[in-house]
């Protein structure tokens, strides 16, 4: 039965994506090399700081680095910092540079290039800071050559997760997006529009050094031949393949299983109609079926959500809130009249076209909302229109994303439903969720920051902010000949640590 549900979802994708299959470079895997491939290319920037597409981020995560960075079991480990001190009261953090690590264009990290990356990141000239928990920062110091002092103008005992932030040279801050140079285990090499990134290993890494010298990301936006490419050999590798794409794979291929770490959502623009209405949008959360997309779509594989939070953040994560709005379809079409439309309405999902699993969720609600009266357009978009129409532009209605957690800080999550937050692209806004999530990140007691954090995700339930459905499951295709690969519980991929199979 579920064969027969996936072939269903495959052919309405089969019919609305363009077939835009292209070949491109020799075959992956030969010599000390692996092709791995993504769905989208790097549009919004090279430039880390800027960077807001998680598939942009997972790349660079293999080039640039931040005082501290996150291991594979979600643990936070100095990286350019030896070593750090946070005061008792949480205001003052105190990193000691690690000896020997340099750029990638053989330059020392010095102290001056962590204040001038820092200070870069919280810049308010130009609207909000590029990393929201920086507007915090009262002064950054160079104590000595290895030593950096930030002070925090109020508690805060979760700023390290920011130091995650990349550490640039202060020389190439104005070129960051054209010439990217980390202090990562791989340096970047080249990029060709809408074919691939290329990275090499750096080998004067000051850490455990990477395995596979070479390393090329390879564009595949067609969802429909990314089987064909792994078997092709034109690929290696590819992140988050569909259960059918897994199915139709040889022996050649193991297929990994773990999270995406993503809350997958019908995202509502709130700010235009009907969705200005929270009986509409409270309609839409009980018109659909969780457990019913990822039986169609995935196999039956991936975690129901009811808010803005996914698993792998177990201290937040409210499982009850998935009952929020178990199927009603008659209190669903009761709330649709009492909102003045009793026939329903028409609206657009915009969804990228690269993205299979978005694609196949799309379909499924497009059925279940017929069920109430709603009828669901879905318009496919390639990744760049997404980026500048429906996440920096906000010109759209509803669309089928994952949203993930750029740092391993509940805030990640929940900051971008702050009102007047830069990133806000639904437009949700809430005095009493702007207040909860003050009092969150301003408190320094855990139990209280644990209460407001759970009271924002409570209040994106019931008021429906969006349509929350899943954090799905990632598959991982990756041929034998390699081995080594790690999941992180953040959108990440880390290349460092595959190495060929003996």
């Amino acid at each position: 039965m579920k064969n027969s549900k996936r072939l269903f979802v495959s052919a309405l994708v089969l019919l609305m994506t363009a077939a835009l299959c292209g070949c491109a470079g020799g075959k992956a895997g030969e010599g000390d090399a692996i092709t791995i491939g993504i769905p989208q290319d790097i549009e919004d920037s090279l430039d880390p700081h800027t960077a807001v597409a998680a598939g942009t981020r997972e790349v660079l995560f293999n080039v640039f680095e931040g005082l501290i960075k996150p291991d594979s079991n979600g643990d936070l480990k100095p990286a350019i910092a030896s070593e750090y001190v946070i005061d008792d009261e949480g205001k003052t953090y105190t990193f000691t540079l690690r000896d020997g690590v340099t750029f990638h264009n053989g330059a020392p990290v010095t102290a001056e290039d962590v204040i001038a990356s820092i200070k870069r990141c919280a810049d308010t000239s130009n609207g909000d800071p590029l990393v929201a928990a920086f507007s915090n920062i009262a002064s950054i110091d160079k104590k000595d050559d290895k030593t950096v002092v930030i002070t925090l103008a109020n508690p805060d005992t979760d700023f390290l997760c920011n130091m995650t932030t990349a550490i640039i040279p202060a020389d190439n801050i104005d070129n960051a997006g054209t010439n990217p140079i980390g202090t990562g285990p791989y340096m970047y090499v080249s990029r060709s529009p809408q074919e691939n990134i290329v990275l090499k290993r750096y080998d004067g890494y000051w850490g455990d050094k990477a395995f596979i010298e070479n390393v090329t990301f390879k564009i595949i936006a067609n969802p429909d031949t990314i089987v064909m490419n792994l078997e092709g050999g034109s690929i290696d590798m590819f992140p988050r393949v569909t259960t059918a794409q897994a199915e139709q794979l040889s022996d050649n291929f193991e297929i990994k299983e773990g999270t995406m770490n993503l809350v997958q959502a019908l995202y509502l623009n709130n700010a235009v109609k009907p969705f200005d209405d929270v009986r509409v949008r409270q309609a839409l959360c009980y018109a659909i079926d969780p457990k019913e997309i990822m039986d169609y779509a995935f196999d039956g594989r991936g975690s129901e959500i009811g808010s803005s939070m996914f698993p792998t953040f177990g201290k937040y994560f409210m499982p009850e809130l998935n009952d929020t709005y178990n199927q009603d379809i008659e209190k669903a079409k009761a709330l649709l009249a009492e909102a003045g439309y009793p026939d329903g309405f028409e609206f657009t999902i915009k969804v990228p076209s690269n993205y299979t699993q978005h694609v196949d969720t799309a379909q499924i609600l497009k059925e279940e909302f017929k069920k109430i009266g709603v009828t669901a357009d879905i318009e496919l978009i390639e990744w760049s229109s997404w980026l500048s129409d429906v996440y920096s532009g906000r010109d759209y209605e509803g669309t089928v994303i994952g949203v993930d957690a750029s740092t391993l800080s509940p805030r990640a999550l929940l900051g971008r439903f702050v009102s007047d937050a830069g990133n806000n692209f639904v437009n949700f806004k809430s005095a009493e969720y702007d207040a909860a999530y003050e009092t969150a990140v301003t408190s320094t007691d855990d139990a209280v920051q644990t209460e407001n954090y759970k009271k924002c995700e409570t209040i994106l339930a019931t008021e429906a902010a969006n349509v929350y459905i899943q954090d799905p499951a990632e598959l991982v295709a990756i041929n034998k000949k390699f081995t080594g690969y790690e999941f992180y519980p953040m959108y990440a991929q880390d290349i460092s640590k595959i190495k060929l199979a003996k």
